[in-house]
Formats: structure tokens, sequence, C-alpha cells
């Protein structure tokens, strides 16, 4: 059935504005946004409202467009400072973890599908296949979950995890590609396989860290006229780093993640307004990915695959990703146990894994539409094991940690610079803060705070030290650091904002 622009618009709009509520409404009780978004795509698919989807094609050039943005996003939002003392952690775990959980997992799945489950049937090379499908993770739910619980992670585990999620995704992609191509043509040679790899990564690599910083260089001397065509610059960029690099043969997904940590970790022209461009687009790319996933599968094709898919599920969780991390982590004695055991928990598979089970399907792969509902189905059992556990795992091992919380301003729309180290705060001035005196030079104020802005009714204007002020006028002050505005608070004799 045809449908036409406009209804296709309205529906899509419905699905988005149902899809941000339940994923507001969902963090709050653990539930990651993943999973919900994939589930609102279920429901509005063949088997439950009716719309009618069925293109592997269009599914996974939108998950190619999102997967850019989400790791290019992600590359410009993460600290090299950071990540820096974890760097070889995350480095061999999104490498070596990688393709020992694929190894792990596709003798597994052989074992299985030859000598217990008959429903389903694999080859060795099918097996590996699968395997390496699934073999990524994808830790960006979890960190919602953390952050809507007001928790954050010790032993440098964010940053860990964070690099790990951000940059095991290439070696899962070649892992899938040359076993296609081994399963189309079985006489290609070992020696071409590991030249793959290498060229892959190599070209990746440097291309992702040399265009990333000419891209810096581009973007402070063209000097645009409009202040908001940089964004659509940084976008053009990353574009063409994943094209160009796939184009001479390196693997674009690396080196759209490397040409993000590049440009963001350093100056360039309108940085902040960029970085929260991304933000939004990733947020809105992610919802309409999952919800084409969601609305790709048939939930009534899932039953026949739902045994094999506990199986192999639950031996990815419990066997095969702690093996891979323990083994991978090894080297590192200062790392702790239970920040071991908490990273092996935090394998969650993700909407990666279900867009690279399409490249298979598109091959026309034997057993290809079995392998992409199986990756659904543990997908979706991931994240209801792992992902509604992740707060009360890192608490039981005494991981935990209250995370700060933002001071957000609401009356003035004004933010620092990440390269600023001051910090600002609002107050809405009473009647006590104006017992000594309505003149701002009478209220008691730390030597390191400046009150910058005042905003009386919807008025704003620069106050001066005479300035006379007035119940309810909100008063924007700067100060040196936070410790200073809790200092301010202190004297103001006024509880902070919670």
């Amino acid at each position: 059935m045809d449908i036409s622009i406009e209804i296709f618009l309205l529906v899509g709009s419905v699905l988005l504005f149902i899809s941000l509520l339940v994923g507001k409404t969902g963090s709050r009780f653990g539930v990651p946004t993943l999973l919900l978004f994939l589930f609102i795509g279920v429901l509005a698919g063949t088997d439950g409202l009716g719309i009618q989807f069925d293109s592997p094609q269009i599914a996974q050039s939108i998950g190619v467009i999102a997967l850019n943005i989400i790791l290019f996003s992600g590359g410009m939002d993460t600290r090299y400072s950071e990540i820096k003392p974890v760097m070889w952690q995350g480095v061999i775990l999104a490498t070596v973890g990688v393709f020992l959980t694929a190894l792990l997992t596709g003798f597994f799945i052989f074992w299985l599908t030859n000598n217990v489950i008959k429903a389903v049937s694999f080859s060795l090379v099918e097996s590996f296949l699968l395997a390496s499908v699934m073999s990524s993770t994808d830790s960006a739910s979890v960190f919602g979950i953390l952050r809507s619980r007001n928790t954050a992670l010790k032993e440098n585990l964010r940053p860990l995890l964070e690099l790990e999620s951000g940059s095991n995704d290439p070696m899962a992609y070649m892992l899938t590609i040359v076993l296609i191509q081994y399963i189309q043509t079985p006489e290609i040679s070992g020696w071409a396989i590991a030249l793959k790899f290498v060229q892959q990564f190599v070209l990746g690599g440097l291309l992702g860290l040399l265009i990333g910083k000419f891209a810096v260089r581009l973007i402070n001397k063209i000097n645009l006229a409009n202040d908001a065509l940089y964004s659509v610059l940084l976008l053009t960029i990353m574009f063409f780093i994943f094209g160009f690099t796939d184009f001479v043969g390196g693997n674009g997904y690396l080196a759209v993640y490397l040409g993000g940590l590049m440009i963001g970790n350093q100056r360039f022209v309108q940085k902040r307004s960029s970085l929260k461009f991304f933000d939004g687009l990733t947020w809105l790319f992610q919802i309409i990915m999952f919800l084409t996933l969601g609305l790709l599968v048939n939930p009534s094709e899932l039953l026949p695959v739902a045994g094999i898919s506990v199986l192999v599920g639950v031996f990815m969780i419990l066997i095969s990703r702690p093996i891979s991390v323990f083994a991978c982590l090894a080297p590192f004695r200062k790392m702790s146990m239970n920040a071991r055991v908490f990273t092996s928990w935090v394998g969650l598979r993700g909407a990666v894994p279900i867009i690279f089970a399409t490249y298979p399907w598109l091959a026309g792969v034997d057993g290809a539409k079995d392998i992409f509902n199986i990756v659904f189905f543990i997908t979706i059992l991931s994240l209801v094991i792992q992902g509604t556990s992740i707060t009360s795992m890192a608490k039981w091992l005494k991981l935990a940690t209250p995370l700060p919380k933002e001071n957000k301003l609401k009356e003035f729309d004004i933010e620092f610079s990440d390269d600023i180290k001051s910090a600002m705060t609002e107050i809405t001035v009473d009647e006590q803060m104006l017992e000594n005196g309505d003149s701002l030079i009478d209220i008691s104020l730390p030597d390191k705070a400046l009150v910058v802005m005042v905003k009386r009714g919807e008025n704003y204007f620069v106050p001066r030290g005479t300035t006379h002020l007035e119940p309810h006028d909100s008063i924007l002050i700067i100060t040196d650091n936070e410790e200073t505005i809790k200092e301010t608070y202190r004297q103001l004799g006024i509880d902070p904002p919670q």
C-alpha cells in the first residue's frame, strides 16, 4: 500500500513523540531507552498496528547514517585526559576482547545447533558470523540509566566503558564483512584476510586522526557568515571522513570515531553550539534507528528461535563476555576484581548488532533471516537482564558513587566554554537578603563572587554597587569555582538548589 508523504510524516512524528515520552518515563525506572524505542517500533509494525516495513536495505542505510553520527558525537564528547589512564585497557577490550567474544560464542553456537537444538543449524563459519555480528557492545544506554539514577562509577570505569563501546564497532564490522566474503568465496586466503584487517585499521586510524586535525584548522579559518553553518560544516566533515576512508579501503567507522575524538579535544569556532547540535542529532537518529529496526522485525518470527536465542544470550552474558574481559584485563593488576566483574556485566548488546545483522541478509547468506531474528531476540534479552540491573550491580559491587548535581540556570540562558574554569549560579532575591539594605553593595558575598546581571520581571540589566534590588529579582553570580558558589549560599543564609 502506497503511503503519502503527509501520512508518513504524521505517523513518524507521532512515533517520535511517543518515544520521547516513554523514554523519559522509562529511564526513571532503570529501563534502557533503547529497549523502549525498539518495543514501540515492534508494536507499530506488521504484527502490531500493521505498519508495513520490510526493507533491510533502508534499515541498513538509516543505521549507517545513525552510527556515523553516534560515533562522531561520542568521539567529540570524550575527553582525552579522561581516557588516557585507561587507553590500553579500552583498546584491548575493543579489539582482542571483541575477537575472543566472537570466537568463544561461535564455537558454542556451532556445538549447540549441531548437537542440542536441531530446529536451526549453522555451519562453523555461519556460527562465527552470527557471533561476530553480536560481538560489539553498546554502553550508551548504560550511562543514561546511571545519570537518571544520580550514579557515577569509581576506578575510571566510565571512560573505560565509553572508550570500549565507542571503538569496538569497527572490529565487529570487520569480522562480519570478512566472514560474509569467506562464505561467498571460500577460496579467499588467510593472508588476504589478515591484510584486509591491517589495511582497514591502519587506514581508518590514520585518516580519522589526520582529517580530524585538518578539519579543526579549516573550521577556524573558513570564517562563515552565518554561525549556524559551522554545525553543518562539521556534519559535512563527518560524512567526508566516513565516505573517503571507506572509498580508499579503510574502516570508516574507526575513522569517524577517531576524527570526532581529535576534533572534540581541540578548540574551534562555535564549539559549544556544535556539540549541542550533535547531541540533539544523536538522540534523533538513535530514536529513528531503533524505531526502524523495531518495525523491521516480526514478533511471530522470534518464537521459533527463542530457545537458541536464550541459551546463546545467557552464554554471552555469563561465560564468553566475562572470559574475554578477564583475559584482556589480566595484565592490568591495579584494577580491582569488582571493577572487572562490572566491566563484564556491562557488555550490553544494542542497535549496532541488529544493523550488522542486515549485512548477511542483504548478501543473501543462507539462514540470514534466522541470524537477524536471533540477534534481535538476544539484544532484547541483554537489555532486559543487564540493562535493568546496571545500577544495582554497581551498588552491589561498591563501585557506585553519587553523581554531582548540575547547577542549571533557569532565568539566564548563559554557559561557559569548557576551557573556562569559573562557575556560576542564579539566586532569587528575598526579604532576608535585603535586611542590611536594598543596594547590591549591602549584600554579603564572598570576595571572589560577582553579580553580573539582574532580571526584574522580563527585563535584564547589568548592576552596579549602588543598584537597588527588589524581592523576586533574579541575580546571576559568577565565581572562581564551585567551592565559592557553596560559600556564597552559606553567607546569604539560603539553601543551594537541589
